[in-house]
Formats: structure tokens, sequence, C-alpha cells
């Protein structure tokens, strides 16, 4: 794509590139560097209502720095190269997201028409349905990245970097009592993955039946359709009761016709996927809530921890001494099902409460609720979708970290709502117009 829109282009519709060179969800913090030099040149800078939240959860993640090295009571560890690398990585994207968001609503609608925006969201969804289905038909499929190749091994080896740098198709894990893979790619966490494709199925709708033709929704339908069975082998919970509140959502906010179209849509979607072999796999995983007791122990844990550093946190993840079965820490050769992941890992307000205290969590929450509030009434496709992926932020907040690409998705959801209410540069329009009726 020409013009100042092709680093966006480049980061949805290029994703897949980015992943199997290494940098996967790294891409936005590459790419926020030209944005930087373009925006200079287009000063003034217009900034979206809300900027400054998301200016003082920045400045309030740089002060709790000062708190890397500091061990609130029940955890261990010591200050040490990979606890630095991820409060780095966390404060790059951080920055590098706020700087998409205002690159977005700087460009004008000749520059980058929101119906494409749109679209480029729906590509990268197409993208996560055909890295799910690679991750359940091929779930052990990997590779060396040119990324990993590059970097020195006490930092492509860390586990946190290794999840982001080295492409896999899937996980493979015991969510049910026997081995079953979880789809993965093109992200860096299986969870990444089922807050991804949620929030990209929205705008795919958007983009590709409410402003496609006869041919581009029969294509959206087989693609939904073909979505269905990895996030059903996904065995995520939280992505499931995402989509059942989004489809509530829908029903109860738009009107007349529209409402009875969706109502017959979502009952016989409902009914195939009863008849269909995905059912009972579903049934069996809901069966099996055996995660519950591990977020249990570490959101408890998580809370304790912080409760010695309420206002500015510990900067990073800590691990807690023992897990929700024992007081060991760590998997050793006579308690393999020892050990837990880190404090704060087990959604993104965990993750912050730990990382910036109560204060920071409060701020992130302050953010998108208010972009609710200001948009609610914009009840264009776009505006009913953004306010929708809004929700779904803050429901997924207690169950998914947002990091790396799902906050990126979040965010530039966020700029899609802003440009879609507010006037564009230099006048021009930019609305995606007409309500559902």
């Amino acid at each position: 794509m020409k013009g100042p829109a092709w680093p966006i282009a480049a980061l949805l519709v290029g994703y897949p590139i980015w992943w199997a060179l290494g940098f996967g969800g790294l891409a936005v913090i590459v790419l926020a560097a030209p944005m930087v030099v373009i925006l200079w040149r287009r000063r003034p800078i217009r900034v979206p209502r809300g900027f400054g939240l998301w200016l003082l959860l920045l400045a309030g993640y740089l002060v709790s720095g000062l708190m890397l090295a500091e061990m609130p009571p029940g955890t261990y560890g010591e200050l040490g190269p990979g606890r630095i690398i991820g409060y780095g990585m966390r404060l790059a994207l951080y920055t590098a997201i706020l700087i998409v968001v205002l690159y977005l609503g700087n460009l004008t609608e000749r520059e980058l028409p929101q119906l494409r925006l749109v679209r480029m969201m729906g590509a990268l969804f197409v993208t996560t349905v055909a890295g799910g289905l690679l991750g359940v038909l091929f779930p052990s499929f990997h590779f060396t990245s040119p990324v990993e190749l590059l970097l020195p091994g006490w930092i492509g080896e860390n586990p946190f970097v290794q999840n982001l740098i080295h492409p896999t198709a899937g996980q493979t894990q015991k969510v049910l009592g026997y081995a079953m893979p979880r789809p993965e790619a093109p992200f860096e966490w299986a969870n990444a993955w089922g807050s991804n494709v949620s929030v990209l199925l929205v705008w795919f709708v958007v983009g590709w039946w409410v402003y496609g033709g006869r041919r581009r929704r029969a294509l959206a339908v087989v693609l939904i359709a073909l979505a269905a069975v990895p996030i059903v082998y996904s065995l995520n919970r939280g992505l499931w009761i995402g989509l059942g509140l989004a489809v509530l959502y829908l029903i109860v906010r738009v009107g007349g016709r529209t409402r009875v179209a969706l109502c017959g849509g979502v009952a016989v979607a409902a009914l195939a996927f009863a008849l269909s072999p995905l059912a009972p796999l579903f049934a069996q995983r809901l069966d099996k809530p055996h995660s519950n007791d591990i977020r249990a122990f570490t959101v408890s844990a998580t809370l304790a921890a912080a409760s010695h550093s309420p206002v500015i946190g510990y900067g990073n993840t800590r691990n807690a001494t023992g897990n929700h079965r024992t007081i060991t820490t760590g998997k050793t050769q006579w308690c393999t099902g020892c050990g837990h992941p880190p404090l704060g890992s087990d959604g993104q307000l965990w993750l912050l409460i730990m990382t910036q205290g109560f204060t920071g969590a409060a701020l992130y929450v302050a953010f998108f609720a208010g972009a609710i509030r200001r948009h609610w009434r914009d009840r264009s496709p776009a505006g009913l979708a953004g306010v929708l992926v809004m929700g779904l932020v803050l429901l997924y907040m207690f169950v998914y970290d947002g990091l790396f690409t799902p906050l990126s998705l979040y965010l530039i959801s966020f700029a899609i709502l802003w440009r879609n209410a507010s006037p564009a540069p230099r006048h021009e329009g930019r609305s995606i117009h007409g309500g559902f009726r």
C-alpha cells in the first residue's frame, strides 16, 4: 500500500510475515518508529479523549520500575535479566500502541478509509483462522525464526522472549485429562489466540458481512464456520463466554428486522453446532474446570503480594512460594505437578495490579470504560462493534493477559471508535454511516 497508511497495512495484513520472521507481537514496536517520524512531520497532532489516562498509565509504569528488585512476602527470586527484559518489553509495548492510536487518528479518510481499516482487521481474522486450523491439525509444528537465530542465547532462551520469537502452531495440554492441541498460531499464547479471534471476528463481520456484497457474505459464512473448529478446540471458556455475551449485546442493541434476522441466524448456527462433532468436546470441557483451582490460587496470591505495594506495584510479575496443591515451589522429579504461572499472569487486571498496583488497574479500567460511555450512542456498525470490543476488553482482563497482540488489537479498535466519532483532519468525514434498523 502506498502513502502514509503503509505501516498499518504492514502490521495487520502483513502480520503472517512478521510472525514467520520471529517478530510477531513485537511488530507493533518496530512499526511504531516510522509512525513517530511521519506524525512528527504532520504536527499539530490530534489526541483522543482519554489520552491523559494512558499517559498516566505509562508514567505509573515508569515509576513502578523502582520496585523491580523488591520481593513481596510469599514470593521468591532475584532481580535478573529476565525481569528487566520483561519490564522493558511491556514499557515499549504500552508506548508503541499509543503511537499507533495517534497515528490512526491523524490519518485522513482519503489516506486510510475507515472501511479499509476495518477490512484490514478482517484480513487478520482470516490469518487467525488459518493459524488456528494449523494448530488443530499440526499442533507440533514449529520452526526457528531468523530473529531467534540472531539474538544472543541469554536473551533468546528467556521463556518470556521465547514465546514471542519462536513460531509455534499450538500447545498440547492435558486440560481434559489427556493430551489435546490448543491453537496458538500466529500469536504468542493459546489464550492470546482466543482473545484475538473474538475481537477480529467482530470487525470481520462489519467489513465482510455488513458492508459486503453477496460473494463476500457467502465467503464470510464459510470462514466463520471454519473458525468454529479451532474456537472449540481452543478449550477456551473465556472466549466462549465472550462470544456468547457478544451475541446477546447485538440482539439487545440492534433493532427491528436486523434483530429478527440475527436471532434466526443464531438459532440456525446453534442447531448446526449441536448436531456437529464439536458439541461433545465443548460439553466435555465444561465438565472439567480443573484450571479454576490454579486461577484461584494465583489471583489470591497476587492480591496478597500487591497489597504490600498497592500504589505503584512491583514493575513485573513474581513467582509465588508453593502452588494450589503444595508449599513446594517448582517442578521436581518427585513433584511434577508443582509450579504455577507467575503472579499476575492470569489476566490483564491481575498483571496491572501486580506490576502497577491498584492505581494502574484503575487507570486501565477507566480508559476503556470511558470509551464505552462516550461512544455508547454511536449506533453505526463501527460504533456498535467498537463499543462491543471495549466491553470484551473489560471482560477479558479477568482471564487474559493483554500482551502482546491482544492489547494492540484493543487499542486499534479504540482508534476505530475515535475515528468514527470525531471530525477528521482537514475536515474530511470518516464515519461509516448508517445505524441498524
